[in-house]
């Protein structure tokens, strides 16, 4: 499946489907029925995706399944008023936790989502990668970039819980409620997912700044001399000549270190 393909499922079946099931639904199956298909039916794509269709198993796409799992569960809590706004802001309160607070405590979560994204394919790039990952100021920028994924995650939840709260004031269980729901979801499962993706990519382009800083520059000696695990085994060399009191070559420059960092955060979006 393309990734176009895949990012346009994700957008009907995760957004617009739980609207318009809402919307015109809730007349034929009934309000309770109608409110379930419309939580559930994303959750569905979610585990269908992870269990049958890409079967990748990783951090992300596991995150994914135990966010969906958990909004599946939350939606047999039937609530209004206040706790359904919580209810429905809880998983960007995970995900605070999950990219935040484990930055500020401990091993930043995103150590494995540039793990994943760079993709090391043999033992030898695995180590590579686990010593560049290692620096303090590679560790430092993965810190940062938990953090901000975790508090853009965190005000987003605010305003959520805001919207909801001042949005849906009919009880549960009635056409009123599904259909104030519905408005909710037509704002905030769009508009929401804005500030999330440019801080991901934000956070991305941290990171990855942060280890082409280190690597060597490029000398054009061969076509693939950019390439990242070219430069990365070159760094290897480096510092394997370092200990053998020899002399290293040059670091790659300020404005070639940005753009090898913003290109490699669009890759992770499919942008190039």
């Amino acid at each position: 499946m393309s990734k176009t393909l895949k990012l346009a499922l994700d957008i009907l079946i995760g957004a617009v489907a739980p609207v318009v099931i809402l919307k015109y639904g809730t007349g034929p199956l009934g309000t309770l029925n109608a409110y379930l298909l419309a939580a559930l039916v994303p959750v569905v794509w979610v585990m269908l995706d992870l269990l049958v269709i890409t079967r990748r198993f990783n951090f992300i796409t596991t995150y994914g399944g135990l966010s969906a799992v958990m909004r599946g569960a939350l939606a047999f809590w039937y609530v209004d008023g206040a706790l359904f706004a919580f209810k429905d802001s809880a998983s960007y309160v995970l995900a605070f936790f999950v990219f935040g607070v484990t930055a500020m405590l401990g091993t930043p979560v995103t150590r494995s989502i540039a793990l994943q994204g760079l993709g090391p394919d043999t033992p030898e790039r695995e180590k590579q990668m686990d010593r560049l990952l290692s620096e303090p100021t590679v560790l430092t920028a993965m810190k940062r970039a938990g953090v901000l994924i975790g508090v853009t995650n965190l005000g987003a939840g605010l305003v959520n819980y805001v919207i909801n709260y001042r949005m849906v004031v009919a009880p549960f269980n009635t056409p009123a409620f599904n259909d104030q729901v519905a408005n909710v979801n037509a704002i905030t499962r769009l508009v929401l997912v804005l500030p999330d993706m440019l801080a991901l990519f934000f956070a991305f382009s941290m990171m990855y700044k942060a280890m082409y800083a280190l690597l060597p520059a490029d000398e054009g000696a061969d076509p693939d001399a950019g390439e990242f695990w070219t430069l990365l085994a070159r760094r290897e060399d480096a510092m394997a000549l370092v200990k053998a009191g020899e002399a290293t070559g040059a670091a790659l420059g300020a404005d070639d270190v940005q753009h090898r960092a913003a290109r490699q955060a669009r890759e992770e979006f499919g942008l190039s």
